[in-house]
């Protein structure tokens, strides 16, 4: 059995901002607990770098595509790396691999005959010469009355055509298009209703995804699946594979969701594995993405896979609500937010990890704001974690020289440590990670009390014995720690480790102590609350250049 964790793939046209990591982050977790578990993990993702969005941003910096997804696909690299993010294979859509493999689904799905030509009303732009891709029509939504774009409202989540806008204009100029004819294939999507429809109870019954992509397919497959163009008139992307449609593309919402079973297939043939030993009926699979990414993970990807014969259809959705910043919502355009390469060249990898899972959107929008970061930095990380794990051992390297008393564990402290690894689990793997982060911090402030409780710079003089055992079971609890706080916390639990000198990693108890911790140093460092007015002060500067 393979556990295949799908990060969305974020587009290489602007830097990763918060949001795209509170999303995202909860693949990693998964990945790592999996991993600890023993389980054969496949984690995939990568960078979004065909399609309108990059087009956009090569003609605003008068520069080529290329150039423009190269800079984003290093630059999120190097980010999701220092986030500590332990994907299996970090890919990209303009790389030949994906190109091959969307081609050969592309060509799958023509010999199922679930695709078919038709002449079609596109917008063009007389003014640019051009069809335009629908993120280059822009206008109001016939549904709600927000401004959207061509493919999607991300006001009420409508799956849009660019004709069904009101006020239609071009991103490009401004003007309003034309409408002309142009001949597409079609994906046969009405055929997969029925499927689709058992699908979702299925999921219903199984209680593997998130409400709201439960509650947001419901409304989808209630209104009905209608048949969608698979391919577009677009600058960049993959080459419709059939003679008569040179110069067209696979329309990128096609293509970027086939990524990760592309990507999967790339990684199988580097690791010499067939590609049916990691996706067939027995795949467990996460699909970790921002709401406004669930159709296209519940309906329209099951859809595709459904259409080649695949049998590894999703089976979790972990489907997070949307983060917004300072009790406004995030907006790129207006540059109210905090970019991934500037938070992470200030704070620490962890600490940005602990924000984002305590206070991860997975049922509702939540807020990051300044305060709430540095604090909770301050109080919790530093001031229980960070404060458990560094009195006990500098009290052990003072008073023992590094010898850690070997002595019996508190029986009730070992009964909690046993229960916590059967709680985080379940919740881990019902992907309820905060909770689960919640439980965990639970118990350090339990140890705390403990050793508030035991005093054991009065043990070690009055009843050697006594102080020994607490000793030895704050010693103890700091190893689980180090095994308990691994999917979450990387970074911090690998000094724990490395002090304790523990190098295998296990999802169980950790019985067996250390004789000795060597080079005890803090975990986290004290942030100055002044950074809280100097970071928001910078946000609003910044948001009005």
């Amino acid at each position: 059995m393979t556990i295949v964790i799908g990060g969305a793939w974020p587009y290489a046209n602007g830097s990763l901002h918060l949001g795209h990591v509170a999303a995202l982050l909860p693949g990693d977790i998964l990945a790592r607990y999996y991993r600890q578990k023993g389980e054969r993990v496949l984690y995939v993702s990568g960078s979004d770098c065909n399609g309108t969005p990059i087009s956009i941003r090569a003609a605003q910096e008068n520069t080529t595509t290329e150039a423009i997804a190269n800079h984003y696909h290093e630059e999120f690299t190097r980010c999701f790396n220092d986030l500590g993010f332990t994907y299996d294979l970090y890919t990209r859509t303009d790389a030949k691999h994906h190109h091959d493999s969307v081609q050969a689904i592309f060509l799958q799905l023509l010999a199922n005959n679930f695709l078919y030509k038709k002449k079609i009303e596109q917008a063009y732009c007389e003014t640019d010469k051009q069809f335009l891709p629908d993120r280059f029509v822009e206008g109001v939504c016939p549904n709600c009355g927000a401004k959207a774009r061509g493919d999607q409202c991300d006001n009420c989540s409508t799956i849009l055509d660019p004709l069904d806008l009101i006020d239609k204009r071009c991103k490009i100029c401004g003007n309003e298009p034309i409408i002309r004819e142009t001949e597409h294939f079609y994906f046969a999507f009405s055929q997969f209703q029925g499927r689709l429809d058992t699908y979702l109870a299925q999921a219903k019954i199984e209680k593997r995804w998130r409400d709201n992509a439960l509650g947001l397919t419901e409304r989808y497959l209630a209104e009905g699946v209608p048949d969608r163009a698979v391919t577009r008139d677009l600058p960049n992307g993959i080459d419709v594979p059939i003679p008569g449609f040179e110069g067209k593309k696979i329309y990128v919402w096609i293509e970027a969701v086939a990524g990760y079973l592309t990507a999967s297939i790339e990684w199988a043939k580097q690791h010499q594995i067939a590609i049916e030993d990691l996706w067939n009926e027995e795949t467990i699979s996460y699909y970790v993405h921002g709401k406004d990414n669930i159709p296209f993970h519940t309906v329209i990807w099951p859809a595709i896979l459904m259409g080649i014969g695949a049998k590894a259809l999703p089976t979790h959705i972990v489907s997070n609500e949307y983060l917004t910043l300072e009790k406004r919502k995030l907006s790129t355009s207006q540059n109210w937010a905090v970019w991934v390469p500037y938070i992470l060249s200030r704070y620490d990898a962890d600490s940005i990890r602990y924000f984002l899972t305590m206070n991860a959107p997975e049922n509702r929008d939540t807020d990051f704001s300044w305060r709430e970061f540095i604090y909770s930095h301050n109080g919790e990380l530093l001031g229980a974690y960070g404060n458990f794990v560094n009195r006990t051992l500098k009290f052990i390297e003072k008073s023992f020289e590094g010898q850690v008393p070997q002595a019996e564990i508190d029986g009730n402290m070992r009964k909690h440590t046993i229960q916590l690894f059967n709680v985080v689990e379940n919740l881990i793997e019902a992907g309820h990670f905060k909770q689960a982060l919640e439980a965990i911090f639970e118990y350090i402030r339990a140890a705390n009390r403990y050793f508030d409780e035991q005093q054991p710079w009065l043990q070690v003089k009055e009843n050697v014995e006594a102080g020994n055992q607490t000793l030895a079971t704050c010693v103890y609890m700091i190893a689980n720690l180090g095994q308990l706080l691994h999917p979450f916390l990387p970074f911090s639990a690998e000094k724990v480790r490395k002090m304790l000198g523990i190098d295998e990693l296990m999802w169980h108890e950790q019985v067996e102590l250390p004789a000795f911790i060597s080079e005890v140093a803090p975990l986290f460092e004290r942030l100055d609350v002044e950074l809280i007015e100097e970071e928001f002060q910078k946000l609003v500067k910044d948001s009005n250049k």
